[in-house]
């Protein structure tokens, strides 16, 4: 998959170091897989959260961070649409943002 843009996730880990490792993990697993579809995102990671056909929530640092995505499964790309502490997440609107 196609992830864009590594810029948020990066100015995201210089603010919180704690997550550079998780999200730079993150990025390399998603960077070599081609999702088809939510259900074989899913068995990639089983304790991402599907919100519709298009988006998805994972947990990082233990679920210190949420990192929120839309994804084209068609055109194989990843689009970074929220990165933020548990507690800001439950602030936005993750269908719409």
């Amino acid at each position: 998959m196609r992830i864009i843009a590594k810029r948020t996730i990066r100015e995201f880990w210089e603010k919180h170091p704690d997550s550079e490792q998780p999200l730079r993990t993150w990025y390399q697993e998603v960077s070599r897989v081609k999702w088809k579809d939510p259900h074989q995102l899913k068995q990639h990671f089983s304790a991402a959260s599907i919100i519709g056909e298009r988006r998805a929530v994972f947990n990082i640092c233990g679920n210190k961070y949420r990192l929120l995505v839309e994804i084209d499964y068609l055109k194989s790309w990843v689009f970074i649409r929220f990165i933020g502490t548990h507690s800001a997440y439950n602030k936005i609107e993750a269908t719409s943002i």
